[in-house]
Formats: structure tokens, sequence, C-alpha cells
């Protein structure tokens, strides 16, 4: 009989960064310019997406509009709830999840927190041997 666990996906990924002209993102070291990412299956993730439902729950509760402010402050705790590290770059010269949050915040390069939320929801993503380019 087939042993199902042997399908589990890795905790981690990398995310291969494109810019908005959709060229990959490549450090003027030549090294491209990645995301690593806790997966679905971890416990950071369930955490971060925990604290995610429960922010909107109250929302709703308040009777709040869905401000898109609201929404995106939301998403960008999340994807820096999950975020590992940033490769290859940096974002001001704030650290960890506070650089995180505030790189996921800047609607001027949103479409980085747009890949990273967009990859988070794909499981292929996390199986052995991806890293998502």
């Amino acid at each position: 009989m087939f042993d199902i666990s042997k399908l589990a996906v890795n905790e981690t990924t990398d995310i291969h960064l494109r810019g908005a002209d959709d060229e990959p993102l490549v450090a003027e070291n030549g090294k491209p310019m990645t995301i690593t990412v806790n997966g679905p299956g971890t416990k950071a993730f369930a955490k971060a997406q925990s604290a995610r439902n429960k922010a909107t729950i109250e929302r709703f509760q308040r009777k709040g509009k869905n401000k898109a402010d609201t929404t995106l402050e939301e998403t960008a705790e999340f994807l820096a709830a999950v975020t590992v590290s940033f490769n290859n770059f940096q974002y001001l010269e704030l650290e960890g999840y506070e650089q995180f949050k505030a790189c996921y915040l800047d609607t001027k390069i949103g479409f980085i927190a747009e890949q990273v939320n967009k990859e988070l929801g794909d499981w292929s993503n996390f199986t052995k041997g991806s890293t998502k380019s």
C-alpha cells in the first residue's frame, strides 16, 4: 500500500520575483531576487492565516466597510508573517518583519506583494525540487 505521507510538501520555497514588466528581477551581483516563504503546510502559515481570518471577522462584526487600505494592511501583515527572507535585495534600512511588511505595503511596488500572495496559494510551488520563477 502507498504511504501518502510521501506526498508531503516542502515547508518553504523561493519565489523568483518579476518586475512590473514581467521580466525577472536580478540583483547587481547577477543573482535572482527571490523571497523565501513558509508554505501552507507550516505552523507559521496556519498562524498567519488564523490572524488574517480573525481580523476579517472583527472588521465585519464592527460593520466596517472593506476599505482598500484595510485589506492592503491585512494582506501585508499576512505576507510579512509567512516571509522568511528577502534574498539578494532589501527594502529601505529595515529588517525582518518590519522590512517585509513595509515592502508589501508599498503600492508603487505592489506587483511584489501580488506575486507572493498568488504563489502562496499554489501548493505545487512547495513540491520537492520546486522553486517558483
